[in-house]
């Protein structure tokens, strides 16, 4: 066990960053990484990753609900339609013009893609199966190969902000990647549901 996995207020032990706050923890606990299947998830969990570029992760979590009402819950059939320009006087938005004209363009590229290979199998096609758990947060890194190997995919494909950072990020988020740390409660729930895939 390393000082990167904690025991909680409750008991528990979870990934340090799971257990900072009341947000943080409910997103550690019930979301992140558990495995999304469904094109409007994943598109979701994309765009907030891409959102969260340069920025911090609970700014994301705190405007979460009014991204979702201003992005009409991340349908990418209404959200291919919107008005860039308006979306930057929308207080509930990160108000960054290539940001948010990359949502909608990757809002094109999702329904494009339901004519051949979906977004749910491409991203889930790059899952890497037997990787060993990481220990502490020095094992964890910012892309891997397949992140990169996506990334370039989904350029190809006519997406935008979507460097391997950012897909990693995505990857874990939806559970292509189980970086729960060895230790913390969540990592095991999350493997039994990949297992069931």
């Amino acid at each position: 066990m390393t000082r990167d996995v904690i025991r909680g207020a409750d008991g528990r032990r979870r990934c340090r960053w799971g257990d900072s706050d009341d947000r943080y923890r409910a997103y550690h606990d019930t979301e992140w990484g558990r495995p999304v299947l469904d094109e409007r998830g994943l598109y979701e969990r994309l765009c907030l990753a891409l959102l969260q570029s340069g920025l911090s992760w609970s700014l994301i979590l705190r405007k979460r609900e009014g991204l979702r009402e201003a992005f009409a819950g991340f349908d990418p059939e209404t959200v291919v339609g919107l008005d860039v320009d308006r979306l930057l006087e929308d207080e509930r938005v990160i108000r960054n013009r290539a940001k948010l004209e990359a949502i909608v363009q990757n809002a094109s590229a999702t329904l494009a893609m339901r004519d051949g290979v979906p977004l749910p199998e491409l991203i889930w096609s790059f899952r890497r199966r037997n990787r060993r758990a990481p220990r502490n947060y020095g094992e964890m890194v910012p892309f891997s190969p397949e992140s990169t190997e996506l990334a370039k995919e989904l350029k190809r494909r006519g997406f935008a902000f979507v460097g391997p950072t950012t897909v990693y990020s995505t990857m874990q988020a939806v559970g292509v990647v189980n970086d729960h740390l060895a230790g913390c409660f969540v990592r095991a729930d999350v493997e039994a549901a990949r297992r069931r895939l």
